[in-house]
């Protein structure tokens, strides 16, 4: 008796750890697993009923099912309806709306989604899962509107344009050329209004374009081109013939001030000033003077620049240099400024209101201070022999910034001067013509402002 009770109570054990096992599996198989399927509906809480709508599904067990309704009123429209034979991994969706349903008058439509994954779990029932949006229904575009703008624009060149741009859910804006670059637009006159200046790199052989556009937070988009005409003016191409006794000179005198070995080659030398140390050098002026102002203007007056007393132009704007070294072409570079030259360690002064955007040494510019005057328009001077500003400082019309110098990749004393529009290097004769900044910068916001409030 007492063996048949042991046997039992055995079987019993034997049992119960049966079902502790089966009950551990089940609750660890993937097989069984208990999550609902995961919905994630992208948007921005508006909708233009036209823009795809798009919505990841997943389920670690795989999807069975899924299902998209939109509602709107009474009305109800399945987006769509998907059974599956077999589980199906992450669905991404991209959702059409059917053309029937852009003719909704409702303010605002919801959006269900419904998904059923593969799970034995719920008594074989599998998980499922719901999730439910409203959206704003916004089939409006953005106004945009050219005001005035330059009447052209030289290659290398500024120009100016003002526009309105009005939408209640207004998302962003901006101005883009046809090279990629978009341009901060900044508030002027009144609200809804806004000016920029453009530029047209002197590397960029097409044709200017540039276009005003701006998105809402439906996905509405209004865009006009700006009505300038471009002029594509030919620059200096100049061949240079490198000496031994130039590569031996400044050249690497720059070379193992930052950084070259000792026993690198002559041009190796020369390529790492003139190419590797020049990118450094403009990327560090390119992001200093990107920036723009988010105040309201309504004018923008400016003497024209010239900040060397009786300087001679040395060096223009837009020459295209390309180095050959015993026959053989090495390097290229384009100079992006004018090089300036009077006595040594001439004064420089600035003709314009400005702040010190910086006020360092910067390589190959030397000794270097960045003037802003507004307008995302900044001016450099290079080469300097010293500053007499810091960066920060608010200067007026007629202020010493600088005196002419050495400094940096320089032969003799002389001032390297360049303007550059929002990060780009533009012709600073157009900005040392007064009757130029009349006609392309300031007749237009005049006549902007003149229609503005025609309006």
């Amino acid at each position: 008796m007492r063996k048949k009770r042991n046997f039992g109570s055995m079987m019993v054990t034997v049992a119960l750890l049966a079902i502790i096992g089966g009950v551990v599996y089940l609750y660890n198989s993937a097989m069984f697993e208990r999550d609902k399927p995961t919905i994630e509906i992208e948007n921005s809480g508006y909708w233009n009923l036209r823009a795809p709508l798009k919505i990841k599904i997943d389920d670690a067990s795989g999807l069975l099912s899924y299902k998209v309704t939109l509602l709107s009123g009474t009305e109800t429209f399945v987006l769509s309806d998907e059974q599956f034979a077999a589980p199906q991994g992450t669905q991404l969706l991209e959702i059409e709306t059917p053309k029937r349903a852009y003719a909704l008058k409702s303010k605002e439509v919801k959006i269900m989604v419904e998904a059923k994954d593969a799970s034995k779990w719920n008594f074989l029932a599998g998980n499922e899962s719901s999730r439910e949006i409203t959206l704003k229904v916004d089939k409006k575009r953005p106004y945009v509107a050219t005001i005035a703008a330059s009447y052209r624009i030289m290659k290398g060149g500024s120009a100016v344009v003002i526009f309105k741009a009005e939408d209640d859910n207004m998302e962003e804006f901006y101005v883009e050329s046809n090279f990629g670059k978009r341009f901060i637009a900044q508030p002027f006159y009144k609200e809804g209004y806004y000016v920029t200046l453009l530029a047209w790199p002197v590397t960029e052989d097409k044709p200017f374009a540039a276009y005003i556009t701006a998105k809402d937070s439906a996905g509405n988009i209004g865009k006009v081109k700006v009505p300038v005409i471009p002029y594509n003016k030919s620059y200096k191409v100049s061949k240079i013939n490198l000496s031994d006794s130039f590569l031996n000179g400044k050249v690497s005198e720059l070379a193992y001030a930052y950084g070259v070995e000792d026993d690198a080659d002559l041009i190796s030398r020369f390529k790492f000033v003139n190419e590797e140390m020049r990118k450094n050098n403009e990327d560090v002026i390119h992001n200093i003077t990107s920036k723009v102002s988010d105040t309201m203007i309504s004018s923008f007056p400016l003497n024209k620049m010239y900040p060397l007393k009786n300087g001679q132009v040395v060096a223009q704007f837009g020459d295209h240099r390309i180095y050959s070294y015993q026959g053989e072409v090495i390097s290229e570079a384009y100079h992006v400024g004018i090089d300036l030259a009077s006595n040594a360690m001439s004064p420089i002064k600035t003709q314009n209101p400005a702040v010190v955007a910086y006020a360092e040494e910067n390589g190959i510019y030397g000794n270097m201070p960045v003037l802003y005057h507004g307008l995302g328009l900044y001016t450099i001077y290079g080469h300097c022999s010293s500053m007499m500003v810091k960066e920060g400082d608010s200067l007026s019309s007629n202020s010493t910034v600088a005196k002419t110098g050495l400094s940096g990749y320089a032969m003799g004393d002389h001032l390297h001067f360049g303007v550059l529009v929002q990060g780009i290097e533009v012709r600073p004769q157009e900005w040392m013509d007064q009757d130029w900044i009349r006609k392309s910068i300031t007749d237009p916001m005049r006549q902007a402002r003149k229609l503005i409030n025609q309006r």
